[in-house]
């Protein structure tokens, strides 16, 4: 079981000029069914194809033309809904969402308005260890993305690209309990990691696959907590959306920009306007887009061409057998099958690929603390060092396992290790030959190490004396001994010999 017993996060108190103000977010993230047909069509999907490449006759409109339903797609998002710990609405509705725009070819988006496929769930957003922000899922739909208009690429016209048109998104939609631009940044980063673990998104923010709508308001410190008792949001003040962010850090700056903006306004008597905002990454600013529409604004209702979807609890269930193990316990595992600590664990645990390469590494080597260092700090850091990520690895989980395996052995020390490591990483090869080969094997033979203390000491009287004054300048010796053996005479006994030749 999973331990939950952690302690949320203080909310971030803003001081404006007269009081001091707390932050309020809820967020809708869109993001791209991982499918390769769209929602209603068997139109690919394929990002980068040329304009209007991915486009079927009813993608583009074309008259007497029927939708109809992606049974994977359906899927993906009941799947999102389990890893998400959600409800799972075995009856579904389809609505119309009315409005123009050069790039929705039907007039409408279809989408789930008052029935959608998954119910209340939540999110477990990790602070830091011990200190966790418990988010709560209020539904899940599936919808149509829209196209794309292109306005930069000649100075008097504007393009179409429909190749998106109709791709099947889920939208994800939170309670309003995020209470900082860190935790929205976190909630993301950790929704992100949930989706990519199930598949059913790849978590492309640059390709626009994963994007977020940031609903932002504040409140006086108090407010927030009577909310909660009574779920009124009359005690919240007014919100502001900030459309379509893909990226951490545009995400935290647009919500520090837009709570200030707001305390302003309020401070100096003003209202804020309920409304849609973009920001401005260049300016650090949002600006206004259009005032923020209700739903009978888009005068939404049921889809004539879909009939209600109606799902089984088997397949559900089928569905949820077919779980992978999810961030959460992935970590817990690895903290308690490796005593691993939950940094470490957390880093291990970030992609689906960085723990199936460590679990590799540690089934070669049972050594599961050793192997994280290594994993870590010794691979992560030089792959992070030249761009690349664990799929571009050029030593193996076994190369790596046997590295440590020798250090295990006492074959070689640390500090050859990361040589041997070295020479892995850039030539290849079974790390036990090149120790061989090269005669990096270490120095274990006591009578040895013993003779090169006793050279080190018989030239160095009055460095003798000085350690002898002082034991922490044995320290020295082991160095000077160290550096006579090419590094290759095991520490810990180079330690103990030079400690018992000194009387130390």
């Amino acid at each position: 079981m999973l331990d939950l017993s952690y302690e949320a996060p203080k909310p971030k108190v803003i001081a404006g000029a007269k009081h001091d103000w707390e932050l309020v977010i809820g967020m809708e993230v869109h993001a791209q069914v991982a499918s390769k047909a769209k929602l209603f069509s068997g139109a690919s999907t394929q990002f980068g194809a040329e304009p209007n490449a991915n486009v079927s006759f009813v993608d583009a409109a074309m008259p007497g033309m029927l939708p109809v339903i992606n049974e994977f797609c359906v899927e993906q998002a009941v799947r999102t809904g389990l890893g998400l710990k959600a409800q799972i609405n075995l009856v579904s509705a389809f609505d119309r969402k009315n409005y123009f725009y050069p790039d929705l070819p039907q007039g409408y988006q279809i989408s789930q308005l008052y029935h959608p496929i998954v119910g209340e769930g939540e999110v477990i957003v990790d602070i830091e260890p011990g200190i966790a922000r418990r988010v709560r899922i209020e539904r899940i739909h599936i919808e149509q993305d829209a196209g794309k208009s292109i306005h930069d690429m000649d100075p008097a016209m504007s393009f179409v690209d429909l190749n998106r048109t109709g791709v099947a998104l889920m939208e994800i939609v939170s309670r309003p309990d995020i209470r900082g631009p860190e935790e929205a940044a976190a909630y993301v980063v950790k929704l992100r990691q949930i989706l990519r673990y199930l598949g059913t998104c790849d978590g492309n923010m640059q390709n626009g696959n994963l994007r977020a709508d940031v609903n932002v308001s504040v409140c006086r410190p108090g407010d927030y907590e009577r909310y909660q008792e009574t779920q009124d949001f009359s005690h919240l003040g007014t919100r502001c959306e900030i459309k379509n962010m893909n990226s951490m850090r545009f995400i935290q700056q647009a919500i520090d920009y837009e709570a200030k903006r707001q305390i302003a306004i309020l401070e100096s008597g003003g209202k804020v306007d309920q409304e849609t905002r973009l920001y401005d990454p260049d300016k650090g600013e949002t600006r206004s887009m259009r005032s923020k529409e209700e739903a009978h604004d888009y005068r939404y209702f049921p889809d004539p061409d879909l009939l209600p979807l109606e799902i089984e609890q088997a397949w559900v269930d089928e569905i949820a057998a077919s779980l992978p193990e999810l961030p959460d316990e992935k970590k817990a595992r690895f903290v308690k099958d490796f005593s691993l600590s939950e940094y470490d664990a957390s880093v291990l645990t970030a992609e689906t690929a960085n723990a199936q390469y460590f679990e590799e590494v540690v089934s070669h080597c049972s050594d599961g603390k050793l192997a994280a260092n290594w994993v870590i700090n010794e691979l992560f850091g030089r792959l992070k060092k030249e761009d690349h990520d664990i799929n571009d690895s050029p030593v193996s989980p076994a190369q790596l396992a046997g590295i440590i395996t020798l250090i295990k052995k006492g074959d070689i020390s640390g500090k050859i290790a990361k040589d041997v490591f070295e020479i892995v990483y850039t030539d290849g090869g079974d790390p036990a030959v090149i120790v061989e080969e090269k005669g990096l094997k270490q120095v274990t033979d006591t009578g040895a190490i013993e003779a090169a203390v006793d050279e080190v000491i018989a030239a160095n009287p009055a460095q003798v004396e000085k350690a002898k004054a002082n034991p922490k300048l044995a320290g020295w010796f082991v160095g000077q001994v160290m550096k006579s053996t090419g590094g290759k005479a095991n520490p810990k006994a180079v330690n103990e010999i030079v400690s018992a030749k000194l009387g130390l």
